[in-house]
């Protein structure tokens, strides 16, 4: 008997790696992840990506969680919004001015991969709920932890639920499926300020006391299909 895992309560997407993301009511996945996310990165001339942190792949580029981006249907295009919502007109020159670096750039992704680790993250609202409690001081919701799919878990469902779905793969109405590998490893910029979001640190602590900073359900798109809000996501 299939065993029910939540209802898909939030889709989003990232154009723009490190940059805020866009609320989608449905969207096509592929082996890559879903359709446009993190397809597009702000590239230096190194070619690092910008990022929250610094890696042999990501350079820290503070500010680009003030920034979102949008996608049309056709991906061939991200749109860059400011930190007041406000569409850009010339991405490039508004990073070179914002950041102060004149060697960045709107790069598609090409050899080189955007994502931190797996293409698709997947958050429970039974442990957000968790966060909100562990954390009262702040204003916490998913977009702190940038997951594409927000889950409704059933009431009573026990936060860190994520752990148990490691090695399963979930089914979609739509045809997708999902095999879940493991947690992300959470970084500063669960408490980096980004619109509506102040400054707050105190969330990475608590989830390093309590889960070893790990949060989430990362999955590799094991059949393409197409994610819907309202969908059922349930174990074969």
């Amino acid at each position: 008997m299939a065993e029910i895992v939540g209802v898909v309560e939030a889709l989003w997407r990232y154009p723009v790696k490190s940059t805020g993301g866009e609320q989608l009511d449905a969207v096509e996945v592929d082996e890559r992840g879903l359709a446009g996310d993190r397809l597009y990165a702000v590239r230096d001339g190194d070619g690092k990506l910008g990022s929250g942190k610094n890696t042999r792949r990501f350079r820290r580029m503070d500010g680009l969680l003030r920034l979102s981006s949008r996608l049309g249907s056709r991906l061939d295009a991200p749109e860059l919004l400011d930190p007041l919502g406000t569409p850009v007109a010339d991405p490039n020159a508004f990073l070179r001015a914002y950041l102060q670096r004149t060697d960045v750039e709107l790069a598609r992704e090409d050899a080189i991969s955007h994502f931190d680790q797996l293409p698709v993250s997947v958050l429970s609202t039974a442990t957000l709920d968790w966060v909100r409690r562990a954390v009262p001081s702040a204003i916490v919701d998913e977009r702190r932890f940038r997951p594409n799919i927000l889950l409704r878990t059933p009431p009573g469902t026990p936060p860190f639920v994520e752990d148990g779905w490691f090695g399963r793969e979930g089914r979609l109405a739509g045809g997708a499926g999902l095999a879940f590998v493991r947690a992300s490893e959470r970084c500063a910029m669960t408490g980096t300020a980004q619109p509506g979001l102040p400054h707050a640190p105190e969330i990475l602590k608590a989830i390093a006391q309590a889960h070893d900073t790990r949060l989430d359900a990362l999955a590799e798109v094991s059949r393409p299909g197409r994610l819907r809000v309202g969908d059922t996501v349930v174990f074969a």
